[in-house]
Parts: structure tokens; sequence; C-alpha cells
């Protein structure tokens, strides 16, 4: 799908760019750099290949490049300069871009020629860490300000999913270290399961085993398996489910009917864990960060 008759208004640019309006309105002016399409009400709109020379301008302009050389180049040029510049960087910056266009297209070629340009260039975890995150972060922004909605972050987040999936299987071929099992799982309520299935990969490169559980499940199930085997570490990343005024009941609960019968472990980590305080124990480990995460599983 390649929609050109995608609309944005100069605040979705400024969104989606990091370019502010009066910049832009400037750029229009002074270089001719953008000629947007007026509504009855003299109101620019701009179609997406305003969108993406506008990206492209605003990339260039980050790696010190003038605005008045840009403004004189055709987009044949304009590549090629693009292309001119060539680090683990620039690649990861270029790549937002190119994710940003692939979301707003719903454009999965795109979102796939993207990830494996990163893929030669970066690892799984770099690609992670310096991309989906931030692209994730951004996302969010643009949900909340309008600019994009509901299916753009579905579209997004099942194609993370799928490469989480497909670096999962890999990983699960080189299982070496028997002495604990990870479980991960989500609490009932919760169902964003992408954090959880990075944290997968991270144990799973560890050569650790890992039995993933995925969304809401509950305690009863968890005691169950519990009961059947040993040495587990249990594992949430909490953001909705339990409330904050819930949390530490859950977390004592779930280590008096999981944690001291078998002296298996809970380690939780998630943005629900900025509001509260948890009683953590030898059984009971809080983790602020997936930095700190992979420190520990070393």
């Amino acid at each position: 799908m390649n929609n050109r008759n995608l609309t944005f208004s100069i605040k979705d640019l400024e969104n989606l760019c990091g370019v502010k309006a009066h910049t832009i309105r400037i750029w229009e002016k002074r270089y001719h750099l953008l000629e947007p399409n007026r509504t009855n009400t003299n109101i620019r709109a701009y179609n997406i290949d305003s969108l993406k020379k506008l990206l492209n301008v605003s990339f260039l302009v980050s790696c010190g490049y003038k605005i008045s050389r840009i403004s004189k180049l055709s987009e044949e040029d304009i590549q090629e300069y693009l292309n001119s510049i060539i680090s683990n960087q620039t690649t990861v910056d270029r790549s937002l871009n190119s994710l940003k266009l692939a979301m707003l297209n719903f454009n999965t070629n795109l979102l796939s020629k993207t990830y494996d340009e990163l893929a030669n260039r970066l690892s799984f975890s770099q690609i992670f860490y310096d991309v989906f995150i931030p692209f994730l972060n951004q996302i969010g922004i643009l949900w909340q300000s309008n600019t994009i909605n509901s299916t753009h972050e579905h579209f997004v987040a099942n194609f993370i999913k799928q490469k989480l999936w497909s670096q999962i299987n890999l990983l699960q071929q080189n299982i070496t270290n028997t002495e604990k099992t990870f479980v991960l799982y989500l609490p009932e309520g919760e169902i964003n399961d992408l954090s959880l299935l990075f944290l997968n990969t991270l144990i799973l490169a560890k050569g650790y085993k890992t039995i993933f559980l995925g969304q809401n499940v509950s305690l009863d199930f968890l005691t169950t398996l519990a009961d059947l085997q040993q040495n587990l570490v249990f594992i949430s990343y909490l953001t909705l489910a339990p409330q904050t005024d819930e949390l530490n009941d859950y977390v004592s609960t779930f280590r008096d009917k999981i944690c001291l019968p078998n002296s298996h472990e809970l380690w939780i980590m998630g943005s629900a864990l900025n509001d509260t305080s948890i009683t953590v124990s030898a059984l009971i480990k809080v983790i602020y960060s997936f930095q700190d995460f992979e420190k520990i599983i070393n």
C-alpha cells in the first residue's frame, strides 16, 4: 500500500519530524522547501511526499548540512547525500524515519526492508534498544497528540512481535543452562507482552530455559505450575495491573502461595513500580531496566 491521499496538518509534521511549525513556515517562505495545498479556510495540508521530504531534510540538517544548501537539491541528490552518510547512529536515525513512513502507509514491505537493513549492521538487542524502544515511545507521543490512531500502534506492535518470536525460535535451539527455569507471564488484566517477549530473548541468549505463558495468567494457574517444577524464577512486567494500591498485596500473596512453599523467586519490572515501593527479599526482586536485568542474569 502506498497511499498518496494521506494528508497532514503542519502540527502533524511537527510531531512526526521534530521540526517546529514556525521553522517549517520559514523554510517554505524562504527556501520554497514544501508546497502545501490549502483548505477553503487557508489551512495548510501536506501529503505523504511532503512528509518524506521533510523527514529527509531534517535528518540532513541534524547531520550538519545547511538548509540553504539542501533546499537547492533535487530528490535524487538528497538521496545521494543520505546514502553517503553511513554509521550505526545515522542508520538508526534514518530507520526511525522509514518506520514512521511505513507505519503511516501500513506498508509491511517497507517495515521488513528497514528491519533487514538494521539487521545487517546491528545485533537484535541493539535494534530493540536503539530503534524499537525509541520508536514505540514516539508512537505513544504521536497517539496522544492525535497524529496517529490505535490501528497504527497495533500494526507496528504486531510487526515487532513477529521479529521477537523469530528471534526466540532461533535462541531456543541453544539451551545450555538447566539450573534454573524462567517463567514469563503477565497477571490478569495485563495484555501488552512486547517487553515480556524481549525479556524472553535476553534470557534465552544466556542459554537458560524459559516457559512463556504470556497474558492474563491467574495465580491459581501459577500455583499449579510451581508445585510441578523446581528452581523456577517467575518474571512479570507490570504496567496496568494490578492497580498501584493492590500491588503490594499481589506480591505478598504471590510470595506466600508460590515462592515460600517451593523456594521459587519472583522478579518484577515495569512502569507500575514507579509509583509504589515493593518490599524485596531473597525471593522477591525488583528490576528497573532491561540493562539491569541483563546484568543480573549474567
